[in-house]
């Protein structure tokens, strides 16, 4: 029994089926992300999407689709499913009786009396995609047809009939190979068998449209090649493996490889099983180098925030991984230089690494190995927030941070609209100053232990933590609202009532008194915990966006105005734990049981970046998040960690 299932009345109402994807990705990068009954609704979506070395390592997209038809009896039944304008041609849904992921997907047609699979499994080592096709039952011996749809495109573009692409292929064993553009691989599709014979009818496919895209007021319509299709006959039990890869494999041995590795796919018989099966897509190790992959399928990979802030979760709590979190911190460290130490619009995000490594101390790291191994580094980050050093950010004669550079949002409320930020937040913004004192704490308690402890970073540091102190609570502290400012400029505190102060509440040092981190927790509590995350604006305030939906500009009103984020749950339940003890239990659980509700929305089996405001908080965004992946791992670890208290 798979752990994902839907019924034929779920699969054939395209209003509920095209809103539901599955992703599957692997550890070189590649992916294949499509609708549940394989109509793609986004540009991001196809068969084989992989990142091209000699463009810069950015994926791009070579196989779209592939057109599956059974011949019965002489007559052609099209199971493939395309849209053009507001016409869905042809509508192979309509034969889907099942479909199951758990995690490889599996989509089960019925036409009369003939009942056909096909069952899609990503190599996990490779840039390769299999399809095992397979006739469970049958009248008689039947014809299959196979009709590749080429794309050769980065995965944020569209592409158009272009007379310049090399649209002829040649043959390799058991199959053919493509390759429209210089600088790409070849794309090389090969089956199993030698009868499988190849129909040259060569054809632009005009106008495919992407329903998500036209939704959202982005460009939505492409052409797509065809070169012709693939012909075989199977009888009753036969099945055939198609393999679309970069590189040529030997066509032999492809039902065997496709039968070894869907027999070492760990089941999924929890939902425990499910986060670390999404955690384990979302760590790439490419070319031998671990990194991670912010979103799929359209976000980045080694991306400086979201991966300090995932590579615990995803590492630590999912598996007990200490040496992936190491090589991915590594990783991380030689390719960020820039933005760790000189310059970045992420003002907070280099502060974040204490904040990572103390976890990792505490999950029972050796504390004088991490501060010999990254000490230096915390330093050097430390001392590049001092004044003269970075042009975006600078720590003011009373200790706090100042953040400000025109027409940039420097904090992770970075949407624009038209060029101009819509949350620009220039100033003292509470959470980065939380995390530069949590960071300082950090750094002088491990140079107390494990280094100089008479020293003059010690002195200095000391100095400059006790100026933090005296002056956070002052400064973003209002106690006629009873909370903290999410922000201070110069014309004052200001009051929108946003999850950032949650920071403050963190560390064994708290910054500010126990009555007002009480306070802080319980404005938190009454206005922006939901079942999904917490939101990121309160529905008091007059710019709230409780509904993630409409046009570009609607949405980026909304992404940090009243959506919830998942990875907010994460400092919530330390800050809640902290002050409320074991009592908050009950109430963690409560908060991310509600997600696996949810895993058969949006991206099937994964966990999405945001949701709504307001009820009943339906996804959005990227549909499988690092960030929401490993705050739920996260929470989880917190609880068990209290239970045992």
């Amino acid at each position: 029994m798979a752990f994902l299932k839907f019924n034929k009345a779920e699969l054939v109402n395209l209003s509920y089926s095209l809103k539901r994807e599955i992703i599957c990705a692997n550890k070189t990068g590649a992916y294949c992300n499509t609708s549940i009954v394989t109509c793609n609704t986004r540009r991001y979506h196809g068969l084989l999407a992989v990142p091209v070395d000699k463009f810069g390592g950015r994926k791009h997209l070579l196989l779209s689709a592939m057109d599956e038809s059974l011949i019965l009896g002489g007559k052609q039944f099209n199971l493939g499913i395309h849209c053009y304008g507001d016409i869905y041609e042809p509508r192979g849904h309509k034969y889907i009786i099942d479909f199951e992921a758990d995690p490889v997907p599996k989509i089960t047609y019925r036409i009369g009396g003939t009942i056909f699979t096909k069952t899609i499994l990503l190599v996990p080592d490779s840039d390769q995609v299999l399809i095992k096709y397979e006739i469970i039952s049958s009248p008689g011996k039947e014809k299959i047809l196979l009709t590749p749809f080429l794309a050769f495109r980065d995965i944020h573009a569209l592409t158009q009939e272009n007379p310049n692409a090399r649209t002829e292929g040649w043959e390799i064993r058991s199959g053919m190979a493509w390759k429209l553009y210089e600088g790409f691989p070849d794309l090389n599709i090969q089956f199993n068998t030698k009868e499988v014979k190849f129909i040259q009818t060569p054809c632009w496919y005009k106008g495919i449209t992407y329903s998500d895209e036209y939704r959202r007021g982005f460009d939505c319509r492409e052409d797509l090649y065809v070169p012709g299709h693939f012909e075989a006959e199977l009888d009753e039990g036969e099945s055939i493996v198609m393999s679309a890869s970069v590189e040529e494999v030997n066509p032999v041995q492809l039902k065997r490889h496709f039968s070894s590795l869907l027999s070492k796919v760990p089941p999924i018989t929890s939902y425990h099983d499910q986060l670390k099966h999404c955690a384990d897509l979302l760590v790439q190790d490419r070319g031998g180098r671990k990194k991670i992959t912010a979103g799929f399928s359209w976000m980045y990979t080694g991306l400086l925030r979201e991966t300090i802030m995932a590579v615990p979760g995803l590492t630590l709590y999912a598996n007990g991984d200490k040496a992936s979190f190491e090589e991915i911190i590594d990783n991380l460290i030689e390719d960020e230089q820039e933005r760790l130490f000189h310059k970045t619009t992420q003002v907070e995000a280099p502060l974040r690494l204490a904040i990572a490594l103390g976890g990792y101390i505490d999950f029972g790291a050796d504390g004088k190995k991490v501060w010999k191994k990254y000490g230096s580094t915390l330093k050097k980050i430390l001392e590049s927030y001092l004044p003269g050093r970075r042009d975006e950010v600078a720590m003011q004669p009373n200790g706090l941070l100042w953040a400000q550079l025109d027409g940039w949002a420097l904090s992770w409320m970075n949407a624009y609209i038209d060029g101009r930020p819509v949350t620009e937040r220039a100033g003292y913004q509470v959470e980065t100053n939380a995390l530069w004192y949590h960071s300082i704490c950090f750094a002088l308690d491990m140079e107390k232990k494990y280094g100089d402890p008479e020293g003059g970073f010690v002195k200095e540091w000391t100095r400059i933590k006790d100026l933090v102190k005296e002056n956070f609570q002052a400064t973003f502290w209002n106690p006629q609202a009873g909370y903290l400012a999410d922000y201070v400029d110069n014309g004052g505190q200001h009051m929108e009532v946003r999850p950032n102060m949650l920071y403050a509440l963190l560390g064994e040092g708290s910054l500010v008194e126990p009555e007002i981190a009480k306070s802080v927790l319980r404005v938190v509590d009454n206005e922006l915990v939901t079942r999904r995350g917490i939101r990121t604006l309160s529905p008091r305030s007059a710019d709230y966006k409780g509904v993630y939906e409409g046009t570009q500009y609607e949405r980026d009103l909304a992404y940090h105005g009243g959506s919830t984020r998942v990875y907010l749950l994460a400092p919530y339940a330390e800050a809640s734990f902290r002050i409320k003890g074991q009592a908050f239990v009950k109430k963690a659980e409560w908060l991310i049981e509600g997600f696996f509700e949810d895993l058969n929305k949006h991206g099937v089996g994964a966990f999405s970046e945001l949701y709504d405001g307001d009820p009943p908080h339906e996804p959005h965004g990227a549909i499988s998040s690092a960030l929401s992946t490993s705050a739920l791992l996260t929470v989880g670890y917190i609880i068990e960690k209290n239970r045992e208290i």
